[in-house]
């Protein structure tokens, strides 16, 4: 509604009249390539992202997650998109985009599963250009976890052991589509080996994670755990 009522500023650096100006978008785009988190957990996929975690990124993503920025999921899927075909590679290969889900408390609260919508925008770019994809919302939250924000990777990776399942009768077995894992960040690496653990236990591989963006090695997950929390305390 305030897109509509009041001229749109972009949501990475303020600038009047764009909702992401042209110069955020050349950073969100950035350079789709592996980013693995320092010491990735067991059972981490290869790890893809287009950008870093940083500057005017981080605030696009916060923007889309925290602030109710909607209008920005379609640049942002774009840019997963754009991410995939790479780390891919073959336009041939059947995909199955599978989004880390947010916890149902957490979605009512932001009105809206920043990371599923996302991988729509995604499947549907990816479509266009003629890859065989679809959306594969099959997991789903276990139990609780407990707020991530300032939590070491050791103590997150013990915090999300286990906190995904996949939803029964909802999955292909390995020898079908690819299934990709997608977030909107990796930082630890934590959110993505618990995920990808969740899928093998069901008999479902999956070697590629992809996501918007990747924090920059040896700067910690504690230091923008802090940050983030003058806007949002995260249980994801």
């Amino acid at each position: 509604m305030l897109d509509l009522l009041l001229p749109p500023r972009c949501a990475g650096c303020g600038r009047a009249g764009f909702l992401i100006c042209p110069v955020c978008t050349a950073l969100l785009r950035g350079l789709p390539s592996p980013r693995p988190p320092e010491n990735p957990p067991p059972g981490l996929p290869e790890c893809w992202a287009a950008a870093e975690y940083a500057g005017a990124v981080r605030r696009l993503l916060l923007a889309f997650k925290e602030r109710g920025r909607v209008s920005l999921r379609p640049q942002l899927g774009g840019c997963l998109a754009a991410t995939i075909a790479v780390a891919v590679g073959d336009s041939r290969r059947a995909l199955e985009l599978v989004p880390v889900p947010s916890s149902p408390a957490v979605t009512r609260r932001r009105g809206h599963d920043p990371v599923r919508g996302m991988a729509a925008v995604a499947v549907r770019d990816l479509r266009g250009s003629g890859w065989p994809v679809r959306l594969a919302p099959v997991l789903r939250q276990r139990r609780r976890v407990a707020d991530q924000a300032g939590l070491s990777a050791p103590e997150r990776a013990e915090n999300l052991a286990g906190g995904y399942v996949v939803a029964a009768g909802r999955v292909r077995p390995s020898a079908g589509p690819m299934a990709v894992l997608v977030d909107d960040v990796v930082t630890t690496g934590a959110t993505l080996a618990a995920a990808a653990s969740a899928l093998r236990a069901a008999g479902v591989a999956a070697p590629i994670a992809v996501t918007v963006a990747a924090t920059r090695k040896r700067v910690t997950a504690t230091r923008h755990a802090r940050d983030d929390q003058n806007l949002v305390r995260d249980p994801r």
